[in-house]
């Protein structure tokens, strides 16, 4: 079962979403990105705004073009011994 992505730029904790979706796909911490950023407004407003909306289209376009998987949900709590795989549920004592 596949869950939707929820979008980066609909969410209250982000501005366009780019920093967290740059972190969340190169698995590092978005709040550096978000340092760099800030540096850079200080630095190159214009230069640092364009290439914030620059990132950002490129991150719309990806993530249009190939969504992100979710894993398939975890067992739920009721069948603990049941694999995803499994066709029976095993007693505790049949499974020992």
């Amino acid at each position: 079962m596949k869950r939707k992505q929820p979008s980066l730029f609909t969410r209250h904790d982000t501005f366009f979403g780019v920093c967290e979706a740059l972190g969340q796909d190169f698995h590092f911490n978005a709040n550096l990105l978000r340092i760099a950023f800030a540096v850079a407004l200080l630095l190159s407003p214009i230069g640092s705004v364009a290439a914030y909306c620059g990132l950002g289209l490129v991150i719309a376009v990806s993530r249009w073009l190939c969504p992100a998987q979710r894993a398939i949900a975890p067992v739920s709590a009721k069948d603990p011994l049941r694999a995803v795989n499994d066709s029976e549920v095993q007693d505790l004592a049949a499974a020992a």
